[in-house]
């Protein structure tokens, strides 16, 4: 058995400001994908897998107790196929922010739950927030506190914009250009980054009025019209906006950037060659980097790997 493939996601826009109600951007990035599988012989690496689909299955279970009304699944056949050995074989790298913990959650809904929503229907703004709040609920298990947003993404494989918490839509972004000197591209930290103790650390910060006032003033501001300017086309303002971005971030969010990449990261800055911004919570895992020269970003980041995600 093989289920069907389910990708990881990009949050180009809006990490951390989507908590605080700013406007975010989330695309499929199809470079890494997971499926539900069963094996004759399963690996090391799956039978991890399935152990941990053991105690995941208990979390939903209750979820479907407490909240019926929410999401109910098919738990019978899921235990079967966990006692059977199923697994979610995934080349989705874990903490490093490109949603591999998402993916899992909507295989799982996809295959088992009762009355699913689909991609085929007419997702109206309703849909779209009643399959982010299930999403939320489900992914919480892994996080502590989700936001639905990977898992939405990863379901319905189509960017989403985010306008504010009970505000989504799909969207449509700029068409890609193969010979575009402009890029996004993901640089690889080497370092797993835990969503759990930077997100807390975020909570923490918020308890500061001067903290949040940054966040309104600078951090939202800058997220909000970045988003604006991707979907608008307007490279010009987006890159403007996103070494404001940049800055706001090297400033305010220290404990969420690897410390060897301060430098890294300041460099950018001073140069224009690029700019870089946090990918998903940050700690390590992937850094996301915006250029308007591709060529210039790979000559100055020459010691990194860098991937390309979207060139324009």
């Amino acid at each position: 058995m093989k289920g069907p493939l389910f990708y990881s996601k990009i949050l180009l826009f809006g990490e951390y400001g989507i908590i605080r109600d700013s406007k975010g951007l989330s695309i499929p990035y199809n470079f890494y994908n997971g499926a539900l599988k069963l094996d004759e012989n399963p690996s090391a690496e799956a039978m991890k897998s399935n152990a941990s689909l053991k105690r995941y299955v208990e979390y939903l279970e209750q979820l479907q107790n407490d909240q019926p009304e929410l999401v109910t699944f098919n738990i019978e056949a899921l235990k079967t196929d966990i006692s059977n050995g199923m697994y979610f074989d995934s080349s989705i790298p874990q903490g490093y922010g490109v949603g591999s913990s998402g993916a899992l959650v909507a295989a799982i809904y996809d295959k088992y739950a009762n009355n699913k929503i689909t991609v085929l229907e007419n997702l109206t703004r309703e849909k779209l927030l009643q399959l982010k709040n299930i999403f939320s609920q489900m992914e919480s298990f892994f996080h502590g506190k989700s936001s639905g947003l990977d898992p939405l993404n990863s379901y319905l494989s189509i960017p989403i914009l985010i306008n504010s918490k009970d505000n989504i839509e799909a969207t449509g972004i700029p068409s890609q250009s193969a010979t575009g000197k402009g890029a996004v591209f993901l640089l690889d930290s080497g370092i797993v980054g835990e969503t759990a103790p930077m997100v807390n650390i975020f909570m923490e910060n918020l308890k500061e009025e001067g903290f949040r006032k940054m966040l309104k003033n600078q951090f939202v501001k800058y997220t909000d019209a970045c988003v604006e300017n991707f979907l608008g086309g307007d490279m010009k303002s987006l890159f403007k906006n996103t070494k404001q971005l940049s800055k706001v971030v090297l400033n305010h969010f220290k404990p969420m950037i690897p410390e060897q990449f301060h430098g890294v990261w300041q460099q950018g800055i001073d140069t224009n060659d690029y700019y870089l911004k946090l990918c998903g919570s940050g700690g390590g895992g992937y850094i996301l980097g915006f250029t308007e020269d591709l060529e210039k970003a790979k000559q100055s980041l020459k010691d990194y790997k860098l991937e390309v995600v979207y060139q324009f």
